[in-house]
């Protein structure tokens, strides 16, 4: 029999840490969903090669990933919430986030981001039958798939 363990020895926050291509890149991505960053730390050649991110109670840590990233196997989707998926994904556009239409299954446009760039695509909203408000599907520079939300 599993026991559930005392209140002090519980886990109490969750923060996704995910590796990235380029952590100022990244960082310039999630801004565009309303994060912020919170603290980072430099490497000995002046990058960035970590940093942490909070949108109000969200949160998000970001570090220089050791090789190549494959976009095709990241195995780990970040949902979130937002009170207007049409205008976010409006904000997405104009802010220069790939249009990926409709989607069907693929990778979509302009996921690496160039020197400066935001990269990333954006998807049309979506009302699947849990999330009748709308639901947005977003690629960041690196492939991680982001689900927003919009509950009511």
């Amino acid at each position: 029999m599993h026991t559930v363990p005392e209140a002090t020895a519980r886990v109490h926050r969750l923060v996704p840490f995910a590796h990235v291509a380029d952590v100022e890149a990244s960082l310039r991505f999630y801004a565009l969903l309303g994060f912020e960053r919170q603290s980072d730390h430099k490497g000995p050649a002046g990058r960035t090669v970590w940093a942490h991110a909070k949108s109000g109670t969200a949160e998000i840590m970001l570090a220089q990933a050791d090789g190549p990233i494959d976009a095709g196997a990241q195995g780990v989707l970040f949902y979130m919430y937002s009170d207007d998926v049409e205008g976010l994904r409006a904000h997405l556009l104009a802010s220069g986030v790939a249009d990926g239409g409709a989607y069907h299954g693929q990778p979509g446009p302009g996921v690496a981001a160039g020197p400066g760039g935001v990269g990333g695509a954006v998807f049309e909203v979506m009302r699947p039958f849990y999330m009748p408000s709308g639901q947005l599907r977003v690629h960041d520079p690196d492939g991680y798939v982001c689900l927003v939300g919009q509950v009511g």
